[in-house]
């Protein structure tokens, strides 16, 4: 998912990781979710890149190490830091964050988990409102419950906008039938489960973008990951 910035004033997200294939690969799913991105390759690349809403800092850098990095980072700039690195002892989490980083993340690592971390941490660097999310082509402002595709508004229904807001709160995780009808409907709904597939049917085919709303049989809802 976010959750992410909104089209036009999207968070900017500075990749420092030395390994390139690594690098395309996260930078690719971050592009995917509508962030910005710059990549860069060494700690001094780092530390001379301009500002960025959120730092993702591999820890074994070539020239300086990542937790020196993160130290002078945090000295000059506000940026959520998260450091994503092979090192999973107690002992270089506690240094990494006595240094500053917001969050440490051990690889390998999923797609949807680092998207997840980055809404978090924006979440609590951007604290003035509500947070829009940005999936491909797709935007969802929750302040003004908008939606556009490409730019262009797309119009939903109440419910409509409240099953895409509550999938997109967190992207890639499964939403049970039940958990749609306490959120969207209400806790004491009795009808039948199958309204939701007719409202996520129609929501499928106003927003036009497959693979964007997917059915995982015989558990629920998510949304994919779309470029």
């Amino acid at each position: 998912m976010a959750n992410e910035s909104a089209a036009g004033a999207r968070a900017q997200v500075l990749v420092v990781e030395d390994d390139p294939g690594i690098a395309r690969s996260i930078a690719r799913g971050l592009a995917g979710a509508g962030y910005g991105v710059r990549v860069v390759g060494t700690g001094g690349e780092a530390l001379a890149a301009g500002p960025a809403d959120v730092v993702l800092l591999d820890l074994g850098l070539p020239d300086v190490d990542g937790v020196e990095v993160c130290r002078r980072l945090r000295l000059r700039t506000d940026a959520a830091i998260i450091v994503v690195t092979a090192r999973g002892e107690e002992g270089d989490r506690v240094v990494a964050l006595d240094e500053g980083a917001d969050d440490y993340l051990v690889k390998p690592f999923g797609l949807a988990e680092l998207l997840a971390r980055i809404r978090a941490v924006l979440r609590r660097v951007r604290p003035s409102g509500p947070v829009a999310f940005v999936q491909g082509p797709v935007s969802l402002d929750p302040r003004t419950r908008r939606v556009t595709v490409d730019g262009a508004e797309v119009p939903l229904t109440p419910k409509e906008f409240d099953i895409l807001e509550c999938l997109a709160a967190d992207p890639g995780r499964v939403v049970s039938r039940q958990e749609l009808l306490e959120r969207v409907w209400d806790a004491n709904w009795y009808g039948p489960t199958k309204v939701i597939d007719v409202h996520v049917a129609a929501l499928r085919r106003k927003l036009g973008v497959a693979g964007l709303v997917e059915t995982v049989y015989g558990r629920g809802f998510r949304l994919g990951t779309v470029e």
